[in-house]
């Protein structure tokens, strides 16, 4: 795997200095400080319920609650040679409780069980130059009680000669350790609720994500994405009971490798001064047989000059793998095994509304606060699990 993520790299420096040898020289310098383009503060609540959870074996109460905010920042300047730098700079945390997290440990409550906190870091950097060459590389960090992840990414576009169409590339990998933290009465040791040092196992995942935009006249525009991902490691979580038909007990057991690719397309219809459709449509498919389709579409329709809504729809179905059942279905002698039910066959409706005022004194006022943004969506799975997000999008530019 340190193969692999040393080739991205390579891949980037030589990218690097093949863009360096080819940019144009400006004809006079004007020195530029680093200066503010936007900054963005995103806040959101987040509630689920149903009866499947993974943790118990497919059935039990599946309610979680998550708390997350994001600080966006981003940056930029021109160089010597008239090309324009990027920094977006991101930090995140997330706090959750889960009711069926809890279950793992029944007689103890931590971090390790009914809640947790994850906090994520990341920094990227794009240069683009006057013939519409754009390089770029980033580096994410992941951080919470049993899962850590590294992440590096390197990104290369191109825009066609009448700045109308763009291609690009982007390569990323994540290397994730996390802790072999198993369900209580499975633990081995004479006191394993006091267990502190977990084993640890790897869970690696890389891909390429190609994407190609194209402005068709003044009121439409479509991109083309596709991606293929490939993960190796641990990618079954160690505390996911089975229930098997015998009576016994296990957690699930998930192949060690898995391959996606997802096929997507999007598109944007400028209908009028006071409309906008987008739509978006993507196939995927991976080595494990899933299949699902996503179709999502949305309009944003401007109430007055400074005031939009954006109502939203998104349905999507999925087949499932031949490794899940529910509980006490599964035979102790199949080779996989899982009664996580987002690998079971279901389809499910995400549907809900955004509210965007844009004034051009500012928010209340306060010319730097440029926009502000609440969302509402509900979701409902088949299975009868559902969940709601409200988040809040504040804008500094």
């Amino acid at each position: 795997m340190k193969r692999i993520s040393l080739t991205v790299l390579g891949l980037y420096v030589g990218m690097l200095a093949a863009f360096s040898q080819s940019a144009t020289d400006s004809t006079q310098y004007k020195s530029r400080k680093l200066t503010l383009e936007e900054a963005n503060l995103i806040s959101s609540y987040y509630h689920q319920d149903g009866n499947n959870a993974a943790v118990t074996g497919g059935i039990g109460s599946e309610k979680l609650t998550d708390f997350s905010n994001s600080f966006e920042l981003r940056l930029s300047k021109f160089d010597k040679k008239d090309r324009k730098h990027t920094f977006d700079i991101e930090l995140g945390i997330d706090h959750y409780s889960s009711a069926s997290s809890d279950k793992i440990d029944p007689k103890t409550v931590s971090s390790a069980s009914s809640a947790d906190t994850r906090l994520y870091p990341s920094l990227n950097w794009s240069v683009e130059n006057k013939k519409g060459t754009t390089l770029g590389a980033g580096l994410s960090l992941s951080s919470e009680f049993d899962y850590k992840s590294i992440g590096i990414n390197a990104l290369v576009a191109q825009k066609t000669r009448n700045r109308n169409g763009e291609f690009s590339l982007k390569l990323q990998a994540y290397l994730d350790q996390l802790k072999l933290i198993l369900p209580v009465e499975l633990r081995t040791g004479s006191n394993p609720e006091d267990e502190k040092d977990y084993p640890t196992a790897s869970r690696n995942s890389f891909s390429a994500s190609l994407a190609y935009s194209q402005i068709i006249n003044q009121r439409l525009q479509v991109a083309f994405l596709t991606d293929v991902v490939y993960q190796h490691g641990y990618l079954g979580l160690p505390f996911h009971r089975i229930y098997f038909n015998d009576g016994s007990e296990g957690v699930e057991r998930l192949p060690a490798n898995r391959f996606k690719i997802p096929v997507g397309l999007r598109a944007s219809y400028f209908a009028g001064d006071h409309l906008v459709l987008r739509g978006y449509y993507r196939y995927y498919h991976d080595s494990w047989g899933l299949d699902a389709h996503t179709a999502n579409i949305e309009a944003s329709v401007k109430l007055t000059p400074f005031f939009s809504v954006t109502p939203f729809y998104r349905y999507y179905t999925q087949n499932g793998v031949s490794y899940f059942a529910p509980f006490q279905a599964h035979d102790p002698g199949q080779e996989y095994y899982t009664s996580n039910y987002d690998l079971s066959a279901f389809h499910s409706h995400f549907f809900g509304a955004g509210f965007r005022v844009i004034p051009p004194r500012g928010v209340f006022g306060i010319s730097h606060f440029n926009m502000l943004e609440v969302r509402y969506g509900h979701y409902e799975k088949s299975n009868s699990m559902q969940a709601n997000i409200v988040s809040l999008n504040i804008r500094i530019k």
